[in-house]
């Protein structure tokens, strides 16, 4: 078997937010992957007094431990369990009913030798490799398919001078749109403080003898794909086997240096934090 992992963050000046952990037990043919991109808040008050790498943290080891020493419980169950965990750890002291409370999205995939389960929830990326070749994307787009009047907004937001007092007036009010859609009915979901949450992931599972490989990117590391429309997820899985998760994210960080200000690619962020875990079965 092999494993290969690679992180960066977006900016040295700022933490990496992602978390990435895979578990292969002694016991026989079985193993878990977590992958979870932590939620960058805005500048202003969570109601937490703890930091997105310390949700992310709390959050993934506990889906580590429950993925491994609880293979009668669902992945859904895992992630409903976990996030009770990390509110019992931090409920005394901080307001968990605040929206931009600590969040994060959600790759978790448990094999053993007869089954690969899956779940997704938000906007990371999961890949599946069949042995014919065949990639098969597990995606939780709801991010990308907002309703009206976000697609509206989004683009008259880019039709904007850039640097303009008009753009950063619609840049805070588009903000303030997607973040009322964050864990709402019609909108999309992270994993926050709301266990019950676990029930809108997407989850599936394929028999072990189908998965070859597979291979889990949060969006800064799929944005080739997902972002730029550069690539197509055959190739990225191809590049991730023959030149490794760190030439992925090299080639995401050059196309992004390429276009600094957000001309040719609209981003968010100039970069990203960026990981990337590739696991041949």
């Amino acid at each position: 078997m092999r494993i290969e992992t690679a992180t960066e963050p977006g900016t040295p000046e700022r933490p990496n937010e992602d978390f990435v952990s895979v578990a292969l037990p002694a016991a026989g043919h079985g193993g878990c992957l977590v992958l979870l991109d932590g939620v960058t808040p805005p500048a202003d008050a969570t109601g937490c007094v703890h930091s997105v790498p310390w949700y992310v943290a709390g959050l993934g080891g506990a889906l580590i431990e429950l993925s491994v020493s609880r293979p009668d419980m669902t992945l859904g169950e895992c992630l409903a369990t976990a996030i009770d965990r990390v509110v019992n750890s931090h409920s005394e002291t901080c307001d968990l009913s605040h929206p931009r409370t600590p969040q994060a999205t959600v790759v978790l995939v448990r094999w053993n030798a007869d089954t690969v389960d899956h779940l997704v929830l938000s906007d990371s990326v999961l890949l599946l490799a069949a042995p014919d070749g065949a990639i098969t994307p597990v995606l939780d787009d709801r991010l990308g398919h907002l309703p009206e009047p976000l697609p509206s907004m989004r683009a008259e937001l880019r039709a904007l001078p850039r640097g303009s007092a008009q753009r950063v007036s619609a840049a805070a009010e588009y903000g303030r749109a997607v973040e009322a859609l964050r864990n709402a009915d019609g909108g999309f979901f992270t994993a926050a403080a709301d266990p019950s949450v676990a029930a809108r992931a997407v989850t599936g599972a394929t028999p072990r003898a189908a998965v070859l490989a597979l291979a889990a990117l949060t969006d800064g590391a799929a944005r080739l794909v997902d972002g730029f429309a550069d690539d197509d997820w055959p190739s990225t899985f191809a590049l991730l086997r023959k030149q490794g998760a760190a030439e992925l994210i090299r080639r995401v960080r050059a196309a992004e240096s390429a276009d600094p200000d957000g001309t040719r690619y609209p981003r968010w962020k100039t970069h990203d934090d960026a990981t990337a875990v590739l696991a041949e079965l």
